[in-house]
Parts: structure tokens; C-alpha cells; sequence
């Protein structure tokens, strides 16, 4: 189905083995947070972002493909989503959905129809 939403694109400049750890992240309308953990394997990349007080507590999973580019002076990642659109993903609870391949496919159903906020209207 959607597959290729959890692989870094080719023109993202990610290099595998990269510790993106503690990057600030952006969305294309301003910062949503840092990276807290992240995962580089082959259809199975993300960043878990901690959005501190942005939305207080809480954590984000961003499927690899939204990165669109990676400044590893700046120690930024940016993506091609605004807050508001990652805002309004699928919620996120480390314990339950990490592995989750239900919430997986929300996420994937979510982030990779090329619809600015999901699945279009009806």
C-alpha cells in the first residue's frame, strides 16, 4: 500500500548510521520539536519527536518520507507537513503504538496519500 512513507527519500540527505538524536525538527511553518529516537532500517524508518511545549507531554512518529532535507551543522531535520497537519495525526503513545501495525497503517493511510490532512473528502 504505502510502503515507501516509512524509507528516507533519495534527495532527503539522510546517511544511514546518522544519530539524529537531539535535532531540532521543522515543519514548514515552524519548529514542532527535537528528536528523541529515531530508526534507520530499511521500511521501517521514523522520528519520534518530543514537541516539549508545543503540545505539552506529548510525542509525534513521523514516517521517514516526510523529511525532506537534514542540516547536520544546524542539527536540523525538516519536514514537508505544517504543525497543524502533524497536530492532527493519528495520536501517539510510545508504549502502545511503537510496534503497532494497525497504527502503522493509520500513519501510513495518514501521511501518504499526498492529501495535505490525510484521506480526501468524500
Amino acid at each position: 500500500m504505502t510502503e515507501h512513507v516509512w524509507s528516507y527519500t533519495s534527495t532527503s540527505g539522510h546517511l544511514a548510521g546518522t544519530d539524529l538524536t537531539g535535532y531540532k525538527v521543522e515543519a514548514t511553518d515552524g519548529t514542532i520539536g527535537k528528536v528523541d529516537k529515531h530508526s534507520d532500517e530499511v521500511d521501517d524508518a521514523y522520528l519520534v519527536v518530543d514537541t516539549g511545549v508545543w503540545i505539552f507531554g506529548k510525542e509525534v512518529l513521523l514516517p521517514a518520507s516526510r523529511v525532506v532535507s537534514i542540516d547536520p551543522e544546524e542539527r536540523t531535520v525538516f519536514v514537508d507537513r505544517t504543525k497543524g497537519q502533524i497536530k492532527d495525526a493519528p495520536e501517539f503513545h510510545r508504549d502502545e503504538h511503537l510496534g503497532d501495525p494497525r497504527y502503522r497503517d493509520a500513519l501510513s493511510t495518514y501521511y501518504g496519500t499526498g492529501f495535505p490532512f490525510g484521506l480526501p473528502p468524500i
